[in-house]
């Protein structure tokens, strides 16, 4: 039983250790007040940096995501390597939302287990059906023109029992720091560099957010981007009424870095990053008690292409 609840403290863990969230129900970007602030206004020239996407915009992402995981409890340690995914996403079209806002679906086409060569192809076509749960995936987002979410929602295939939550959580997250970049409301030059700071709350923990941006060069629309991003997060205890067990968060941290290609006319960027978290908790259940350290490593990359891939084509002609 404990090291079932081990396995739940880690899943836990591994949705509130990765990149950014923006869920309307699991993340804020700022109720009150500016979420950015801007720490250097970089050189002159300076400008006000501004999305500005066509109505019907629509576009087609590839996203791949891996993580590798070292759980250490008083018996000792288990390294763990996640088959990496492959998504393929299309975002749109858009469609102009209240108080000029941009609203679009974004949605899960395809998903595919990324599987090392010579792997048993039993084996791989079991990841493979493992990830094609998350197909067609996916929900709606409103933005305004400097990228800060307003409203979003997840589809009812999202809702789904077989869905695995704890990675459409890491998902979710891992693309709206750096999918799509939240601007600062003054104007900025090249060199320039602000805070987005966020607070997220995931299965019941607070976390804290900061993602710091560097405008590194300006081409016409096109910026690019030096992203690095922190979490950090108080104690605290979560109590999971239906297993019957309580964690105590004692500490918490990650820390990624990555570049970001964001074009001030398109839904999301080109992006990739990587980085690395530790945690420490206390595991709590009828049965006992049990200390777990969690480090884990992860990368994901974002790949952007203006063109429908061939399924969302068919899809749509039918």
């Amino acid at each position: 039983m404990i090291k079932q609840l081990l396995v739940r403290a880690s899943i836990v863990l591994t949705a509130l250790l990765v990149l950014d969230g923006c869920k309307s129900e699991t993340a804020k970007d700022a109720k009150e007040g500016d979420p950015v602030l801007v720490l250097d206004a970089g050189q002159e020239p300076r400008e006000v940096l501004r999305y500005d996407i066509t109505r019907g915009t629509t576009m087609s992402s590839t996203m791949e995501y891996g993580l590798a995981s070292l759980a250490t409890t008083r018996k000792g340690a288990a390294l763990a390597v996640t088959p990496g995914v492959r998504l393929h996403i299309v975002s749109g079209p858009t469609l102009e939302g209240k108080r000029g806002t941009t609203r679009f679906d974004v949605r899960i086409i395809k998903a595919e287990a990324i599987v090392p060569e010579g792997i048993d192809p039993v084996i791989a076509q079991d990841l493979n059906k493992s990830a094609s749960v998350l197909n067609n995936v996916g929900g709606w987002v409103e933005i305004d023109d400097r990228g800060t979410v307003k409203r979003a929602e997840l589809n009812e295939a999202a809702k789904r029992s077989d869905v695995p939550v704890r990675l459409l959580v890491m998902l979710i997250n891992a693309r709206t720091s750096l999918a799509r970049v939240i601007l600062p409301a003054q104007a900025v030059g090249v060199g320039a560099s602000w805070e987005a700071r966020k607070d997220l709350v995931l299965y019941g923990f607070e976390v804290n957010q900061v993602d710091t941006y560097t405008l590194n060069e300006k081409v016409g629309n096109e910026l690019k981007l030096s992203v690095s991003i922190r979490q950090t997060a108080p104690t605290q205890t979560v109590t999971f009424e239906e297993e019957g067990v309580e964690i105590d968060l004692r500490s918490l941290e990650m820390e990624a870095s990555g570049q970001v290609i964001a074009n001030l006319n398109a839904l999301e960027a080109n992006a990739a990053a990587g980085g690395e978290s530790s945690a420490l908790l206390n595991v709590k259940t009828v049965e006992g008690s049990e200390r777990l350290e969690i480090d884990r490593a992860f990368q994901v990359r974002m790949t952007v292409t203006y063109e429908l891939p061939e399924e969302a084509v068919t899809e749509e002609a039918e």
